[in-house]
């Protein structure tokens, strides 16, 4: 039997004459083995071709299927119809090595593996099994059936790879749509805010344009939560801020984070062309509707955002150095004409009532950002100035006369609602009186500084006898005065922690009425009177005296000065 296979798929020649029911029955095999085949190429999934082998074998022969394998990642796997499994086969399988040939197994059956080889290699194996050799005749139709299985292997595993093309193909071509739908749009909107920031519109012509390219409300707001610019529907009235901690807090956040954050509805992303914060662009968007456009366009739109203020800013820094040059001048003293011709060149009118003002903010913030928080606020109200910054304080020539205290609100606003204090000269009329308004404003300063409610606005010509007291020449003699009159009442509130120079204070101030006074005190009349009867048993003055009560009266005021005056 092993003879007959054992160094080629063929039989030995046979002569025989055969009869016709021989041919038509060879005939009627290999049609069927041809329709076979027409059924093997027509499938595209190896198992059904591999199925349809199995099922053909008893039909062509007097064979069974004993095992299937088909290579699946480089190696022969059974599959899972057939034969039961068998270790021994399948070790005999391999040892084939890809070629068809004869299996010896202990059951003495006739066993042969059937290499099913492709264009790229070994695809399978189908090995048969029966009691006794087959026909040549048999064994040419099995080894027909073994070519037209990996041929349709073969055709099956091209057409996988086509389908898996296809879909390659097919998925390339919907990234590059998508690509280039995404490429225009990024197109356009480099285009649209390249045009704005080259025409100068400015903050309001950058939210406009980020508003229709991205139909969101658009808020520009600078370092503080000031809004700057705003564009699109919903604008709330007024505009909320945020306490500084929470502002801080969401600053630190996005200032860690290489993209656009969300922050409750809105998308937000900062303008920091180097390390300063200038500001920051947010996308109103409650829907939680922002994808890749729109947060593209919010990016691309606060690069140009920061380039537009970064170029304000160095405006702002030329500006602020011709300004500092005269202003210095102007401060330490410089000719009329010169000085208004020098005006004149920067765009500023001396001419006409100027005032100094002097600007002195506590906290963090740097002298830069104290000027350009002064000079919005004169902006705000519609004044003219010079601004400089000299020796640790931001100073401003303003024209007019203009409401301090609504100037002091504007700029505590400006800086977040931080506080400091400001220090107003008297009226200047002519450049040469500028040293002596600068003189007094920082008099002024000094004295709201220094004393109980350092934060606020103090203009010199409100000091009334604290221009005299405070002259800053005669110190020593002012504190002797001080103690030659009230001495023994500091003396006496110190040890016994009274405040009886505070109430005497209070009663001059009133005119010596009883009732004003207790009121200004919060405290009952009776109270007073007793103090009141204490600080002439221990000064020994009769306060009803007009020399003793105006000498009291100017001891407190000074006593004022010297401690910080309210």
């Amino acid at each position: 039997m092993a003879a007959a296979f054992a160094h080629d798929d063929t039989v030995a020649h046979d002569d025989t004459v055969r009869p016709d029911s021989w041919w038509r029955a060879q005939l009627s095999n290999l049609y069927g083995l041809f329709v076979i085949s027409m059924m093997m190429f027509d499938s595209r999934e190896a198992d059904a071709i591999l199925r349809l082998a199995t099922t053909s074998v008893p039909s062509l022969s007097g064979c069974e299927v004993e095992a299937v394998y088909l290579v699946v990642d480089g190696r022969l796997t059974r599959r899972p119809f057939g034969g039961a499994p068998n270790a021994e086969l399948d070790a005999q399988v391999e040892l084939l090595g890809g070629t068809s040939g004869l299996i010896v197994l202990p059951d003495n059956a006739w066993h042969w593996g059937f290499a099913l080889r492709g264009l790229s290699g070994t695809t399978g194996c189908l090995v048969v099994r029966a009691p006794m050799d087959p026909s040549s005749d048999e064994f040419f139709l099995l080894k027909v059936l073994g070519q037209q299985t990996a041929g349709a292997l073969a055709n099956a595993s091209l057409h996988r790879r086509e389908r898996e093309q296809s879909l390659e193909l097919q998925e390339l071509n919907s990234e590059l749509s998508a690509s280039v739908a995404r490429l225009k749009q990024q197109t356009q909107v480099h285009d649209v805010l390249s045009s704005i920031s080259a025409t100068g519109a400015g903050e309001s012509g950058i939210a406009h344009a980020l508003h229709q390219l991205t139909a969101l409300p658009v808020a520009i707001e600078d370092r503080f939560g000031n809004l700057r610019a705003w564009d699109g529907p919903g604008k709330p009235d007024p505009y909320p801020k945020l306490s500084v901690h929470r502002r801080e807090e969401i600053l630190k956040r996005a200032s860690v984070t290489p993209h656009p954050i969300r922050e409750r509805d809105r998308v937000i992303s900062l303008i920091k062309p180097r390390h300063e914060v200038l500001g920051v662009l947010a996308l109103v968007d409650p829907g939680k509707t922002a994808g890749q456009h729109e947060m593209f366009a919010l990016e691309y739109g606060t690069t140009v955002l920061a380039l537009e203020l970064s170029h304000q800013r160095n405006l702002a820094e030329v500006e602020l150095r011709l300004h500092q040059d005269l202003v210095d001048d102007l401060l330490t003293g410089t000719d009329d004409e010169s000085a208004y011709a020098r005006a004149d060149a920067i765009g500023h009118d001396l001419v006409g009532p100027h005032h100094v003002v002097v600007v002195r903010w506590r906290g963090q913030q740097t002298d830069g950002v104290v000027a350009e928080a002064a000079g919005r606020a004169v902006a705000s109200l519609d004044l003219s100035s010079l601004i400089s910054r000299r020796s640790g304080a931001v100073v401003l020539l303003v024209h007019g006369r203009p409401d301090w205290n609504a100037l002091y609100r504007a700029l505590s606003d400006g800086l977040d609602g931080a506080v400091g204090a400001v220090g107003v000269g008297s009226q200047c009329d002519k450049p040469g009186d500028m040293p002596r308004s600068y003189s007094e404003a920082l008099r002024a300063l000094d004295i709201r500084s220094n004393s109980r409610t350092p934060d606020g606005v103090t203009a010199f010509e409100q000091l009334g006898v604290y221009r005299v007291l405070d002259t800053g020449k005669s110190h020593e003699e002012i504190q002797a005065f001080v103690r030659e009159w009230l001495g023994r009442l500091l003396d006496y509130d110190e040890h016994k922690n009274s405040d009886l120079v505070r109430t005497l204070s209070q009663y001059l101030e009133c005119g010596g009425s009883y009732d004003e006074t207790a009121s200004a005190l919060t405290i009952h009349r009776s109270t007073l009177r007793y103090r009141l009867g204490r600080i002439r048993e221990i000064t020994d003055l009769d306060l009803n005296d007009v020399d003793s009560k105006l000498n009291l009266h100017l001891a407190t005021r000074a006593w004022q000065v010297l401690r910080g005056a309210e």
